[in-house]
């Protein structure tokens, strides 16, 4: 712990009187200074915290008179504590219209693509085209109740789709265009949109990928839905009425909002099903308090439709500031600026003046190889935060931040995740920076790490965990024995403690270490991909009799490494490893293609009959493998032991 124990950021003076977090310390008769404090009652006395937090953030609605509902209290009961609580029972709010309040002058999205920022658009610009949209979803019946999928990259008409969903009290699943024809089917197929919103293509590194047939492969597997908005010329026909009227109605606090999927490591993607209510409440509490957002902030995430950090970041609107939406690549390969490649979010956010600029390790990293400096090239004076989500950033990271960024400035790595689209640990601007270290956990989140013994420890590693229910937990899986699979996901390990599936350290000064996570997920570039999904593609192909995929640490990031076993006389090509990939790249994503393939001559199994991922992650990073007793086959672990020498 040495190397982490000078501050690489400290708070000023300033921040104990003016900033959100200390302003909301004193409403609620603490101190800003014993933040320790302000955090035990936040967990302690659930009811009056999430009340305070509706009344700063200033949430448009009707609260009612209770703000936690208990299994105990209900009848009949919900079971268990965590999974059976009901936030606000009595509450009525409406998204959409807590997202777009404000001043219809105030600048509310800039856009950009790969040629940089090309609109910008006040509230009630977003207005005008929100209340089309919402006018066509209305005209084709939809309503509370119904689920809309899109298909969309990052743009202007993505977020109207989703905000004219929410407007309705209809359900948005959203998925990035760049997912293959099978990783739609995965996801979308398990449900039963009323609508589908997609592109007909989509442009990444200069070049534009057609995915009418994906759209039309997935409407055949669902056999028919009402309407596929798909193109300029449907666009315009269904949502293109800007003389329609906005109206909100409100909908009850656990209506649900936003259908978000998991990676499909162990078989479908799981279809977690998040309520209107937990998640504005939620990411207010981060973005006003954590993040020290005000009206008139301009804050940016690079990300996809399909990652949670897109919704989180696009509900700093309801904090009145204005979000940067970016389609395409974040290194354009035909970059059109006057300098590297690199620069091209860093002009962005000079020229739009973000105040908060998310990030990712990997993209971190691939500055530091390049050796960009965006500190050297742009002053950046209006940034206040980096943030940075999808893997752990080391502590090497945190330094190179500040020197080559910016020196007066919150680091805050943060970390949830889909599973509660929103954090519970993260950063806050009354805590100073570590390198390595996640700054705070939570505000009303009941965080703890807990040995095989399940008592809560300090300074080691351990199964990260939440004991109090909070109000962005899912209110179910969609699909058949949907809450069944849900207690089975989080709470099947401990009964009725969230356990997380992150491997972490809560240290002695309160900051949070994560190691990683604990199952098999794979996490190339900070994006979560699941190897089912990778499995479905390789066992359709003939040419391939088995495979096993695996990550592997490198640069401080994660590879994805696929090992195959071919028929009898196939040699592994370099022409079937293009192959391979293409197919992989062509039916997911371009985030699941192996940047290692090797072939070998069997896959580990259990006895019965389950694929041992860790074994040979274990073996290949010359590590023991600890259960090779629950092998039927140890002996093929040999050959995984050499694959990197």
């Amino acid at each position: 712990m040495a190397e982490r124990a000078t501050a690489l950021w400290e708070p000023p003076d300033s921040a104990f009187t003016d900033s959100n977090l200390a302003r909301f310390a004193l409403a609620t008769g603490h101190s800003p200074h014993d933040y320790d404090a302000l955090h035990r009652w936040s967990i302690s006395d659930r009811s009056a915290f999430w009340r305070a937090v509706w009344e700063f953030t200033g949430v448009i609605g009707e609260q009612g008179e209770r703000a936690e509902l208990l299994p105990a209290e209900q009848v009949p009961p919900r079971q268990g504590h965590m999974v059976g609580a009901r936030w606000f029972p009595d509450a009525r709010l409406n998204f959409t219209e807590n997202l777009l309040r404000g001043d219809a002058a105030r600048t509310a999205i800039i856009a950009a693509d790969e040629h940089g920022v090309h609109t910008t658009l006040t509230i009630g610009d977003v207005r005008r085209r929100v209340a089309g949209a919402q006018n066509g979803l209305r005209g084709l019946g939809v309503g509370q109740g119904d689920v809309i999928a899109g298909i969309l990259p990052n743009t202007i008409d993505a977020l109207v789709a989703m905000l004219a969903t929410t407007s309705l009290g209809a359900t948005w699943a959203g998925c990035s265009p760049d997912f293959g024809e099978t990783a739609l089917i995965d996801r979308i197929g398990q449900l039963a949109p009323k609508a589908i919103v997609a592109v007909d293509d989509y442009v990444y590194n200069g070049t534009r990928f057609p995915i009418a047939s994906h759209v039309a492969k997935l409407v055949d597997h669902l056999g028919g839905v009402p309407v596929v908005v798909s193109g300029a010329a449907s666009w315009a026909d269904t949502f293109g009425d800007l003389d329609a009227q906005l109206t909100f109605e409100r909908f009850p606090f656990d209506n649900p909002l936003v259908i978000m999927f998991t990676s499909g490591t162990t078989g479908l993607p799981k279809c977690i099903v998040h309520s209107t209510g937990g998640v504005l409440l939620q990411h207010l509490k981060e973005h006003v308090l954590h993040g020290d957002v005000n009206p008139g902030d301009v804050h940016s995430w690079f990300t996809s439709t399909a990652w949670m950090m897109y919704g989180w970041v696009v509900s700093a609107l309801a904090a009145e500031a204005a979000v940067v939406l970016i389609d395409g690549s974040p290194i354009p390969r035909d970059y059109v600026g006057d300098g590297p490649a690199c620069e091209h979010l860093w002009r962005i956010a000079d020229e739009a003046g973000i105040t908060h600029f998310g990030t990712s390790p990997r993209y971190l990293m691939s500055l530091e190889e390049a050796g960009y400096h965006p500190g050297d090239h742009f002053a950046l004076t209006r940034l206040r935060s980096v943030l940075s989500a999808g893997a752990p950033m080391s502590a090497e990271q945190y330094g190179w931040v500040y020197e080559h960024i910016k020196k007066d400035q919150v680091l805050a790595s943060i970390s949830g995740g889909t599973e509660i689209h929103g954090c519970f640990m993260l950063g806050s601007p009354l805590h100073p920076v570590y390198a390595g270290e996640i700054s705070c956990i939570g505000l009303g989140m009941a965080v703890s790490v807990l040995d095989d013994r399940n008592a809560p420890v300090i300074g080691v590693k351990a199964d990260l965990v939440c004991t109090e229910p909070f109000p962005s937990a899912p209110l179910t899986f969609e699909g058949e024995d949907g809450d069944a699979r849900y207690r089975a996901a989080y709470f099947a390990e401990r009964d009725d403690i969230w356990t997380h599936g992150d491997l972490a350290e809560i240290t002695e000064r309160a900051t949070v270490i994560v190691h990683g996570r604990s199952d098999t997920t794979l996490k190339p570039s900070g994006v979560r991909i699941g190897t089912a999904e990778i499995y479905r593609v390789l066992d359709a192909r003939d040419d391939i009799v088995d495979s096993i995929v695996f990550g592997r640490a490198e640069n401080n990031n994660e590879d994805v490494v696929l090992c195959v076993v071919l028929p009898d006389g196939r040699q592994l090509t370099d022409e079937l490893a293009a192959s391979i990939r293409a197919d992989i790249r062509t039916q997911t994503s371009p985030r699941h293609v192996p940047r290692y393939v090797f072939a070998v001559q069997a896959v580990p199994y259990t006895f019965n009959g389950k694929k041992v991922e860790g074994a040979v992650k274990a073996i290949s990073a010359g590590k023991a493998v600890e259960n090779a007793a629950s092998l039927s086959n140890p002996e093929c672990l040999a050959e995984y032991a050499g694959l990197f020498r």
